[in-house]
């Protein structure tokens, strides 16, 4: 069941879903952080956000931060502290443009 926001996104747009969740190969850094050679982007976010939770790297006083360790830097760019609002973006680099 698809969340109320993406179904409207999938209605407009179905393109932009499918770049969601298409499965990809993954460049090596992203691919030894996740553990396999493919994977989509959406399940690559579900990746990070589970490593994030299960390591308790989110900031205590502002919940919005994550502090990254060494592991998540080598995906963020080398960034010791992101903003919850920037990591979709960031994770995004690392899969390949959608052709037009």
């Amino acid at each position: 069941m698809l969340p109320q926001r993406l179904k409207k996104s999938a209605i407009d747009n179905p393109k932009k879903l499918a770049n969601l969740i298409d499965l990809v190969n993954l460049p090596s850094t992203l691919r030894e952080f996740v553990g396999q050679s493919q994977i989509s982007r959406l399940g690559c976010f579900m990746k990070v956000w589970s490593h994030i939770k299960t390591n308790n790297l989110q900031d205590p006083q502002n919940k919005n931060l994550v502090n990254c360790d060494e592991k998540l830097k080598s995906i963020l760019l080398g960034k010791s502290k992101v903003d919850l609002a920037e990591l979709p973006s960031l994770i995004k680099l690392h899969f390949p443009k959608e052709p037009k």
